[in-house]
C-alpha cells in the first residue's frame, strides 16, 4: 500500500534540502482547495435483505453440504494472482441485485479496466452498484475510476476525502497538511460482495500488481472467497461505512467535466497503451471446493478514523483481535504481514509464546521487495531482538523464481519481481485469519481494517503449506552470527549464496534506511 504522509514530514523536508520556496508555492498552489463541502446529501442504503432469492443465494444453498452445522460459511482461498480476478469476475457476471466494492485502492489500468466493464455491465442490467473507496490515492489518472459515479445504477463515495486538485499527485496533500491527523487516518477495507450471497475479503486492492499482469513488480497476496452467513456481516460491515458521515459522493468532490478535463491532461503525453496481458475468464462457482467452518468477521469502526473519537477506538481493533488470537497459541504460530513494526507490545507477546514453547515464524518484506520502505524502517531496529527472543524470521525474496526454478504463492519462475503483500495468521494449524491488516502500528492506530477468522484444519493446512513453501523456495532465514550480525540464509538448494547485508537492495535504498531510521517512530509507520 501507498502510505500518507508522516508527522516527519517538515524534517524529511529538511533533510531532503527541498527549497522552501518549491515547497511554499506548492502550498499556495493548492491552498484554494482547502475545505470540504459542507451539507452534504448521504441518502442512507442497505444490503439486500432476502438472498436467498437470488442465483447466487440458490447456487450458496445447493453448494451447503448436508454436514453443515448451522451458522457455518463456505470458504476458498483465493492464493493465485488468475483466481483473484477471476472470481471477482464471477461474482460481478452472477450478481442480479447487489454489487458492493470497498477498497483501499483501485488503480486505473488495463485489468481494472477490463473488471470495471464487467461492473458497468451489472449496472446496465439492473444490478444496484455500490462503490466505496479510500480517497488517498485518487489522483491523477487513478481519479479517472470516479467516472463510474456518473454511469446509470452506479454509485460511488470517497471516504475521509482530501480536498485540492486531484491533477497535482501527492502534492494534494500539502494542501491538508493543517487537517493532518485527519488525513493521515485512512480506510484500508476491501470487500466485494455479490447479492450479499458470496464475498471476497483479503488483501488485494484492484490493479494488475494485484493480479500478475503489471510489467514491473507484483504483488504476492491471498484473499478469501465466503458464501453463506458470514457474508451478511461483511454487508452489514460495508453499510456501516458507506452510510458514515466520511463517505462522500463522488458528485460532491468533482464534475463529470472537471473529470473529462483531467483524462484529456493525464493521457495527452501517455504513449499509447500496450496491448493488455491476458485475463482469466470468470470462476465456477458451481464447481469451486469449499471448506465449510464456523467463522467471525473482525472490523474496525469507522469511528476509528475520526481524530476526537480516534481514542476510544484503539483497544479494541482488528490488530488487538490478532495479538489476543497469538496469545491461544499453544504449539505453532506463522505469521504473515508486509508491513511488520512490532513495537514493544508485540515483542512481549511473542517472548511469552517462545517461552510457552511455541514455535514463532514471520513472514514479512525484505528492504528489496518492499514496496514501503519507512515501513521496514521500522521493521529493521526489532530484527535482533526478535531473533534473539526465539522467533524465526523470514524476508521475501524481491525476485521470486531467480535461481529456485519454483513458484511461490502463484508467482511464476523465472526472475519476476514480486512483494509481499498477504495478511494471515494461522494458530496451531486449526484457526486461520485472512484480512486487509498488517502487524504494525499503522494498522492499529490509523488505518481501519478487516479480517476473516476462521476455525477451519483444512482452510489452515492449505494455507500452511503454501506459506512453508514461501518459506523453503522464496524467502531469507534471518540469523544472527556469533559475533552478532546479521546474516541472510539462502533457501536450501537455491543457486546464489547468503547475504551478509540487505540482499538485493540498491545503495540508495540502504542510505535511505540509515538516514531516516532514527525519525520514524513506529507509531507512525
Amino acid at each position: 500500500m501507498g502510505f500518507p504522509v508522516r508527522p516527519k514530514f517538515m524534517r524529511l523536508l529538511r533533510i531532503l534540502h527541498l527549497p522552501p520556496a518549491l515547497l511554499l508555492a506548492a502550498l499556495l498552489a493548492l491552498a484554494g482547495c482547502g475545505s470540504l463541502p459542507k451539507a452534504v446529501e448521504r441518502p442512507a442504503s442497505s444490503a439486500l435483505e432476502a438472498p436467498e432469492a437470488t442465483a447466487l443465494g440458490q447456487l450458496a444453498a445447493a453448494r451447503r453440504p448436508a454436514s453443515a452445522r448451522t451458522g457455518e460459511s463456505g470458504f476458498a482461498l483465493v492464493d493465485s494472482p488468475d483466481m483473484a480476478y477471476a472470481s471477482r469476475l464471477a461474482l460481478t457476471q452472477q450478481a442480479r441485485r447487489t454489487l458492493d466494492i470497498q477498497y483501499y485502492a483501485i488503480h486505473a489500468d488495463a485489468s481494472t479496466r477490463a473488471l470495471l466493464r464487467a461492473v458497468r455491465a451489472a449496472a446496465a442490467r439492473g444490478v444496484r452498484v455500490r462503490i466505496l473507496l479510500d480517497d488517498f490515492n485518487s489522483t491523477g489518472q487513478n481519479a479517472l475510476v470516479m467516472g463510474m459515479a456518473f454511469l446509470p445504477g452506479v454509485e460511488m463515495r470517497m471516504f475521509n476525502p482530501l480536498p485540492g486538485d486531484r491533477g497535482a499527485g501527492a502534492l494534494r496533500a500539502l494542501g491538508s497538511l493543517h487537517d493532518f491527523r485527519r488525513i493521515q487516518h485512512r480506510m484500508h477495507n476491501k470487500l466485494y460482495i455479490a447479492d450479499n450471497a458470496w464475498g471476497i475479503t483479503g488483501g488485494r486492492n484492484l490493479g494488475d500488481a494485484y493480479f500478475g499482469t503489471a510489467d514491473g513488480s507484483n504483488f504476492i497476496d491471498m484473499d478469501v472467497l465466503a458464501v453463506g452467513p458470514v457474508v451478511q456481516a461483511m454487508s452489514a460491515s460495508f453499510d456501516r461505512y458507506w452510510n458514515n458521515p466520511l463517505a462522500y459522493p463522488v458528485a460532491s468532490l468533482i464534475s463529470a467535466g472537471e473529470l473529462r478535463r483531467l483524462r484529456e491532461t493525464t493521457t495527452a503525453d501517455a504513449p499509447p497503451p500496450e496491448a493488455p496481458a491476458p485475463l482469466p475468464p470468470a470462476l465456477d462457482l458451481a464447481r469451486l471446493p469449499l471448506a465449510w467452518a464456523p467463522a467471525a468477521l473482525r472490523v474496525d469502526e469507522p469511528a476509528k478514523l475520526v481524530p476526537e473519537l480516534n481514542d476510544e477506538h484503539t483497544d479494541d481493533t482488528v490488530v488487538d483481535g490478532m495479538l489476543s488470537l497469538l496469545r491461544l497459541a499453544r504449539r505453532d504460530a506463522l505469521i504473515v504481514s508486509p508491513y511488520f513494526v512490532p513495537g514493544e507490545e508485540m515483542k512481549q507477546v511473542f517472548a511469552e509464546l517462545v517461552r510457552r514453547g511455541v514455535r514463532v515464524r514471520v513472514l514479512t518484506n525484505s528492504l528489496a521487495s518492499s514496496d514501503a520502505p519507512l515501513a521496514h524502517v521500522g521493521y529493521a531496529r526489532h530484527r535482533e531482538a526478535l531473533i534473539r527472543q526465539g522467533v524465526e524470521l523470514y524476508e521475501m525474496r524481491a525476485l521470486q523464481g531467480a535461481g529456485l526454478n519454483r513458484t511461490v504463492f502463484g508467482s511464476s519462475p523465472g526472475g519476476s519481481q514480486a512483494s509481499l503483500h498477504a495478511k494471515m495468521l494461522i494458530v496451531d494449524g486449526r484457526v486461520i485469519s485472512i484480512g486487509s491488516m498488517n502487524l504494525d502500528w499503522r494498522s492499529k492506530l490509523q488505518n481501519t481494517e478487516v479480517a476473516l477468522v476462521i476455525r477451519s484444519r483444512a482452510l489452515a493446512r492449505q494455507a500452511a503449506a503454501e506459506v512453508e513453501e514461501a518459506l523453503n523456495g522464496g524467502a531469507w532465514r534471518m540469523e544472527l552470527t556469533p559475533e552478532g550480525r546479521l546474516l541472510w540464509r539462502a533457501p536450501p538448494g537455491a543457486g546464489f549464496g547468503d547475504a551478509h547485508s540487505e540482499p538485493d537492495a540498491g545503495l540508495g535504498l540502504r542510505l535511505l534506511m540509515k538516514i531516516l531510521g532514527p525519525l520514524a517512530p513506529d507509531e507512525m509507520l
